[in-house]
């Protein structure tokens, strides 16, 4: 059921705080929400009535500091009638989230800024979370290691990371919202996709150098960069020579990954590779579509090992039929492998992959899962280090970054916090643009598809220049 307001501005983020407490067709209210100004004074109303009951209300005001730039007034109101329509809802359901009322937002980012505007001092981020946003206390601690825990945060209109995306897997797993093709329906057109990335790259150089950007670190991601034949692999990294101290190849599967990939990529300065086996029970795998075996991910992290890279492993919580036990077993067995960082996934449905809301079972078991970790993981001597959260996770939890010894990844903190712009060269890729002293980002996206890209990379190239200019 959707919400009805007077100011459609705000319409979308108050029915993402109804999704976060019904499903669509489970909501048994309808709800109206309407505000009225006078100076600096806003008055708030919500009405809820279900069928053949009377309509209850539920007004709040606001007032509002003065001298307010225009961004931060309708941040201020938005954040303000979405903690009303919390606390209305959580009266009426008697739930309370895990995040509160934070959505459309990277708790992490959002708890910065805070303290970057001088809103909030360094050690009560903690507290204000739980006081202002409804946010639980294992959740607002959270926040507060992450960023206790962030390393290398440097704001540099000079610095950039360059992204490559491969859009393609050996094949779809079934909870993937990603757009990527498995590699039997491209297959044909790799080469040429290749072509148009080093085209991308060459004229990307050009901007790096006329305009004295510095190449922080890299990243190819997909999809599955892995995928690519050596020679192919081979021909991409040929290309890219910048001296970075971090550079990521999300090599994610582990039936693309071979010797002689791995050592091409140490060739070409490559100092950290993701081998994500996602789930340890291979009945699971099985359910997924992905068909690697363990042993397959086993081999691939013996053969990373010799190479001496920085290994990341992703799990994910909620897949297809797993309850806490089986989640366990998987737990255990990566902490056997001991990778330097692992992320930790929970399940999101959305409406680009093959499943359904209706699908996802056990959903008190994958809250248990995601505690059960992260507990696991603190006592295992990792700490969290980046964290996001998706639109339609499973109860509304969240992704987290955990690394042990130093080795976090700063392209990964640079990516959340939006602390630094990215160069993003393939198709599906983002660029991003910070403009720190004016505190504002721009955004650039390639075409989506693999074959709108090839036919449009001239386009997409002129334009990407400009952005960067």
């Amino acid at each position: 059921m959707k919400i009805e307001c007077s100011s459609e501005e705000f319409a979308n983020d108050l029915q993402d705080i109804v999704n976060l407490f019904f499903d669509e067709e489970e909501c048994p209210y309808a709800i109206r929400h309407t505000f009225e100004r006078a100076g600096n004074n806003i008055s708030s109303m919500f009405s809820l009535q279900q069928p053949d009951m009377p309509e209850e209300q539920f007004g709040k005001t606001l007032l509002l500091p003065p001298n307010l730039d225009v961004l931060r007034e309708k941040s201020l109101v938005k954040r303000f009638f979405k903690n009303q329509l919390y606390e209305i809802l959580t009266l009426k359901t008697k739930k309370s989230l895990p995040w509160g009322s934070l959505t459309g937002v990277r708790p992490t980012k959002f708890a910065r800024d805070l303290v970057e505007r001088g809103e909030v001092k360094p050690h009560l981020i903690s507290e204000t979370l739980v006081r202002d946003y409804h946010v639980s206390g294992d959740k607002a601690r959270l926040v507060t290691q992450i960023l206790q825990n962030q390393k290398g945060v440097i704001k540099n209109d000079k610095l950039v990371d360059l992204f490559i995306n491969i859009p393609i897997c050996p094949t779809r797993c079934n909870y993937c919202s990603f757009i990527s093709s498995e590699l039997k329906a491209v297959s044909g057109r790799v080469d040429e996709y290749v072509d148009c990335v080093l085209k991308e790259l060459d004229a990307m150089k050009k901007v790096i150098d006329e305009r004295s950007y510095i190449v922080r670190n890299i990243y190819i991601g997909g999809g599955t960069p892995t995928v690519l034949t050596t020679e192919q692999l081979e021909r991409l990294l040929s290309q890219i020579n910048y001296p970075v101290s971090e550079f990521t190849v999300e090599c994610g599967r582990a039936d693309t990954i071979t010797a002689e990939k791995l050592a091409i990529l140490k060739k070409h300065g490559v100092t950290r590779i993701s081998i994500n086996p996602q789930t340890f029970c291979e009945a699971t795998l099985k359910r997924i579509g992905r068909k690697s075996t363990n042993k397959e991910v086993f081999d691939a992290y013996m053969l990373a090992m010799k190479e001496d890279f920085v290994v990341n492993m992703d799990i994910i919580a909620g897949l297809s039929g797993e309850r806490l036990g089986i989640f366990k077993r998987t737990i255990a067995t990566l902490l056997e492998l001991y990778p330097q960082n692992i992320t930790l996934h929970t399940l999101s449905v959305k409406n680009a992959s093959q499943i359904r809301g209706e699908e996802v079972k056990f959903k008190d078991d994958i809250t248990r899962m995601v505690e059960y970790a992260e507990k696991t993981l603190l006592e295992n001597g990792y700490k969290p280090y980046y964290m996001y959260r998706q639109k339609h996770q499973v109860g509304g939890l969240e992704n987290v970054g955990f690394f042990r010894d130093d080795n976090v990844c700063i392209f990964n903190i640079d990516s959340m916090e939006d602390t630094s712009s990215v160069i993003a060269l393939g198709a599906g890729a983002i660029s991003k643009r910070v403009f720190n002293i004016q505190n504002r980002i721009e955004r650039l996206p390639n075409c989506k598809f693999i074959q709108d890209y090839i036919a449009r990379i001239d386009e997409m190239i002129a334009k990407k220049v400009q952005f960067f200019s």
